[in-house]
Formats: structure tokens, C-alpha cells, sequence
């Protein structure tokens, strides 16, 4: 019998993605909602990108992170999205095998980089608000830019570890992934030999990517938070918050919905349910994430009215 199942497993030349609905009906408003989220989450981060780089008073390391923080949601969210798109309109849910690795690899690169570029940044405010007076000594373009590659090369470390344990499962269960993008802990669901160390690396990868960032980001507000409510003066108090509080709601936002996704899924009986939370931290958080800071921002909301303002 093991021999029939590796038989039939062994060379596998591509996936089946299952998507998030089989009903024929909601394929067109699948399509024509993903198609506006992507184009929305495209056109706002190109935004905030072309708003930082236009206006000379917004060249500071907080904005210089901003700008490459939507560079990396653009990525991100280009890794999985334009793929559904395609599927849903060609009826069409397969997938290569190195399609799959190249996905899930570009999927681990960015979603890294957004979760060190957010710890980056917690960073960046605690610096502005625990030691203001040594903050542009401290926050010197070349640490910025040092900051910022460090966080590149975890990314793409972390990407190539994770391909390097998928490249090791030889046998797989199934062909169909439930799911609409090829993710990496489906796929060692999938497999037939025994994961048990490559849980484990996974687990060490995990906690690079997640635990560690995480961590920082804690550290960052706990201290900025006790500096804050040592402020004698309400005004004081509120300036200082409102530095940080878009980034403080776009870390709710992503860790929130990216570590409820992972929990629910470990006591949930449903793959296609878990695939769907996914759409939150997937493709909500990136759309969400320029009306946050363009909302929350001064400084932001006058340079992109000037910037739109500009005649052509």
C-alpha cells in the first residue's frame, strides 16, 4: 500500500490550489473584490512612497522606514494576489511545483521584511522619545540604511531556509493545498516522511521571524510608554503618543490578525476557514496600512495635498 501511495506522489510536477470558495457564483465578485483590494493597495503604498520622496521635510529616518515599509506591502502582497486574480478568471487553480517554491519563498521574504521593518520602526520612535536629544546622532543615515539591509538579508535567509525544508519532502499526501497561495506550513501538512526536525527548524525560523520582532517591538513600547507617562504635561504626553500611534495601530493590525490566523488554524478543523482568515493579514493589512498613516499623519496628509495639488 506505501508502495501504490509513493508511486503516485513521488514526482510531483504541480499543486492544486483550492481557493477560498468553489461556488461558481462568487467567482466574479471574488474577482472583481481582489482585483479592487490589489489595485487599492498598489495605487496607496505608490502613494506614500512617491509622498516621502517628493517633499524634503518628510526625509527623516521615520518616513525613510515608512517608504520602505509600503515597498515591502506592495511585494508582499503581489506574491499571492495577482496569482488568485489570474486563477479566478482563467477557472484555473494549478500551480508548478517550482511556481509553488518560488511563491511560498517570495511570500517568507516579505512578510519577514514587514515584521523587521515594523520592529525597525518601534525602534526609531523609541530613540525620538526616550532620548530626543541624541536622536539624529543616534538615527544617522547610515545606521538607517545598515538597519534596513540587515532586515533585507534576515528576510532572504529566512526565505532560503524555509525553501531549503521544503526542498527535502520527497512524498507527498496530495496535490491540493487548501489555500489560495502555496503556504508553507500546508505544505509540510502535506507531507508523507517525517517532519519532526523540520518542525523544528521551522519552529527556530518562527521565532527569527515572529517571536523575536515581536519582542523588540514590546521592549520599544514598554520603555516609551513608561517615558511618556513621566511627562508632567498633558501636552507633552499626547505630542509624544501621536508620534507613534500609527505605527502602533499598523503593529495591532498585522501581528494581531497574523498571530489570531495562526492560533485559530491550530484549533480549527478547517483548512478552507484558516485560508480565508489569511485574506486579513494578507491582503487587508497591506490595503490598510496607507489610510492608517495618511489618516493618523499631519505631516503626510499636507505633503500628499501638495503632491496632488502639483499641476501636471
Amino acid at each position: 500500500m506505501m508502495k501504490i501511495e509513493e508511486k503516485n506522489v513521488t514526482h510531483v510536477s504541480e499543486f492544486h490550489l483550492m481557493g477560498l470558495s468553489d461556488d461558481p457564483q462568487l467567482q466574479p465578485i471574488l474577482f472583481g473584490l481582489f482585483l479592487f483590494m490589489y489595485l487599492v493597495t498598489v495605487l496607496g503604498n505608490l502613494l506614500i512612497i512617491l509622498t516621502v520622496s517628493s517633499d524634503s521635510h518628510l526625509h527623516s529616518p521615520m518616513y525613510f522606514f515608512l517608504s520602505n515599509l509600503s515597498l515591502a506591502d506592495i511585494s508582499f502582497i503581489s506574491t499571492t494576489l495577482p496569482k488568485m486574480i489570474v486563477d479566478i478568471q482563467t477557472h484555473s487553480r494549478d500551480i508548478s511545483y517550482s511556481g509553488c517554491l518560488t511563491q511560498m519563498s517570495f511570500f517568507m521574504l516579505f512578510g519577514c521584511l514587514d515584521s523587521l521593518l515594523l520592529t525597525v520602526m518601534a525602534y526609531d520612535r523609541f530613540v525620538a522619545i526616550c532620548h530626543p536629544l541624541h536622536y539624529q546622532a543616534i538615527m544617522n543615515p547610515r545606521l538607517c540604511g545598515l538597519l534596513v539591509f540587515v532586515s533585507v538579508l534576515i528576510s532572504l535567509l529566512v526565505s532560503q531556509l524555509h525553501n531549503s525544508i521544503v526542498l527535502q519532502l520527497t512524498y507527498f499526501k496530495s496535490v491540493d493545498i487548501s489555500h489560495f497561495f502555496c503556504d508553507p506550513s500546508q505544505l509540510l501538512n502535506l507531507a508523507c516522511s517525517d517532519t519532526f526536525t523540520n518542525n523544528i527548524v521551522m519552529y527556530f525560523v518562527g521565532a527569527i521571524s515572529g517571536f523575536l520582532p515581536i519582542s523588540g517591538i514590546f521592549f520599544s513600547y514598554y520603555k516609551i510608554i513608561s517615558s511618556i507617562l513621566s511627562m508632567p504635561s498633558p501636552g507633552g504626553k499626547y505630542k509624544a503618543f501621536s508620534t507613534c500611534g500609527s505605527h502602533l495601530s499598523v503593529v495591532c493590525l498585522f501581528y494581531g490578525t497574523g498571530l489570531g490566523v495562526y492560533l485559530s488554524s491550530a484549533v480549527s478543523l478547517s483548512p478552507r476557514k484558516g485560508a480565508i482568515a489569511s485574506v486579513l493579514y494578507t491582503v487587508v493589512t497591506p490595503m490598510l496600512n496607507p489610510f492608517i498613516y495618511s489618516l493618523r499623519n499631519r505631516d503626510i496628509k499636507r505633503a500628499m495635498w501638495q503632491l496632488l495639488r502639483k499641476p501636471a
